[in-house]
């Protein structure tokens, strides 16, 4: 039993190692009471909000606001957009986009905003990922992910990294974008580790089965090698597991069948590197898999909601 469960975790640690996330955009914000903002949702994308002074409460719909005070981390990891207001009386908020600010960087920005009140400082960040594992991790998390300044929960890495990123973004130097995007990186990781480490629920879903004992191999074998021939009876094998017992708790655990998953998983890395790579849809058929390019446009079609042609053409 123990060597199970250092197995997922280990698997878990994989997932987290390679999970990378391309940043967007970073704002550094100086507001004074009263103000509103509205950040507009963002698909497929992560948004992070550090008080580095004073406080704010954050409205998501159909959730309680949360407060939010200097040293405080949020995360609303599904790309949806919210608000951050000085007070519940702050009055209607304004796009945040849409407000002048100071453009250091394509981008970065620095935001002066608000009346003549008392006066908060936060660094908001909005980041993003095409990778497949960051996108199946980003599924499981809750609408909000809090970490206070000051729980245990937020260890020291944690505190640190973003004493880090305060520090570059309020003194920009030459290359400390750079340095900001690999802090965001590092700062999301950390958060979600923290979150792993309050033990909440994960009876269900993407993160249970990769570190279910059973389930969890065959998903580490899927992601090692995604253009195997693979089908339910070698899935099977690999899980120690009868082919109905398999495809039943895979289901169960996933939410989708064995095959269905795997052919989500092709298409969101023929995506990924559709978004990276100049790659034509014919070496994506042959590298994952497909016996035609036509096939594999078909999959995409139905999986991706998009033509890989389009996205192509889209990115140049």
């Amino acid at each position: 039993m123990q060597g199970a469960k250092a197995d997922s975790r280990d698997r878990l640690a994989r997932v987290l190692h390679t999970l990378r996330m391309h940043s967007t955009f970073y704002c550094h914000a100086e507001l004074r009471e009263p103000w509103a903002l509205e950040m507009p949702a963002v698909a497929d994308s992560v948004s992070f909000h550090v008080v580095t002074a004073g406080s704010c409460r954050l409205h998501l719909p159909d959730a309680e606001p949360i407060a939010l005070c200097a040293g405080d981390l949020a995360l609303v990891p599904h790309g949806r957009g919210h608000e951050l207001l000085s007070s519940p009386e702050a009055g209607p908020a304004t796009r945040v986009d849409l407000l002048p600010q100071r453009y250091l960087s394509e981008h970065y920005s620095v935001l002066r905003h608000g009346g003549s009140g008392r006066s908060a400082q936060l660094i908001c960040g909005v980041v993003s990922f095409d990778d497949p594992a960051a996108r199946e991790l980003m599924r499981t998390l809750p609408s909000i992910l809090f970490i206070g300044g000051d729980t245990v929960s937020a260890a020291s890495s944690v505190r640190d990294t973003l004493r880090l990123m305060a520090s570059e973004l309020s003194h920009p130097q030459p290359g400390g974008e750079a340095v900001a995007t690999r802090l965001a990186d590092i700062l999301v990781v950390q958060a979600i580790r923290a979150w792993l480490a309050t033990g909440l629920d994960t009876s269900t879903g993407w993160l249970r089965a990769l570190q279910d004992e059973r389930i969890g191999q065959a998903l580490e074998a899927i992601h090692a090698d995604p253009s195997h021939a693979w089908n339910l009876d070698r899935l099977a094998r690999v899980a120690t597991m009868s082919r109905s017992a398999f495809s039943a708790r895979f289901t169960t655990l996933v939410g989708e069948t064995p095959i269905s998953y795997l052919a989500r998983w092709r298409m969101n890395l023929a995506q990924s590197r559709l978004l990276r790579e100049n790659i034509t849809a014919a070496r994506l058929a042959t590298d994952l898999g497909y016996q035609s390019e036509a096939a594999f446009n078909r999959a995409f079609t139905r999986i991706i909601g998009r033509t890989p042609g389009s996205i192509r053409r889209q990115q140049q």
